[in-house]
């Protein structure tokens, strides 16, 4: 299942940015992977934020974000596509694997095509909202060495920045 072009304007896809940072793409994914359900951030018709749960899937190259029909988060991202997705942190304080976000567009799916593709892979309750997701920003946080807070930050087009502070 594939979505056809990597790229937009400023966007990229999941496989995109898995060619461009492999290293990073693989804990991202682990981390998103470990748990189920994570927090979905999206703007309410008034510009305030909205958090929500959200279940993730990474299939044929791309981020895919499924919702109930008619759910505010849908909505949100039907009237403005921006997003924050913040990988489930886990119990206690460990964070094993960092803190993991991404952040980008959500371009809403009609093809029947990758939707029964979508489906069948995935199993969804029926009807659904189907989302792939344009990044414009990956984070992992993590400590290091109990003695520095390690930021990894990647955007479209540019180098992988590693920031470290005592």
């Amino acid at each position: 299942m594939t979505s056809g072009a990597p790229v937009n304007r400023t966007g990229v896809n999941w496989a995109g940015f898995a060619a461009a940072e492999p290293a990073l793409a693989g804990t991202v994914e682990a981390r998103f992977g470990a748990y189920t359900h994570h927090v979905l951030a999206t703007l309410r018709k008034d510009g305030s934020p909205r958090t929500t749960g959200l279940e993730v899937r990474f299939l044929g190259g791309e981020l895919w974000l499924g919702m109930m029909p008619g759910s505010l988060k849908a909505l949100d991202l039907r009237r403005d596509p921006r997003f924050a997705l913040q990988a489930n942190p886990g119990a206690g304080t460990g964070l094993g694997g960092g803190d993991v976000r991404v952040a980008g567009r959500a371009v809403e799916v009609e093809d029947p095509e990758t939707r029964a593709g979508y489906a069948k892979e995935v199993e969804p309750p029926e009807p659904f909202h189907l989302f792939r997701t344009e990044l414009t920003e990956v984070v992992r946080t993590r400590v290091e060495d109990d003695t520095y807070l390690v930021v990894e930050l990647w955007q479209p087009g540019k180098p992988l920045r590693t920031l470290k502070r005592a």
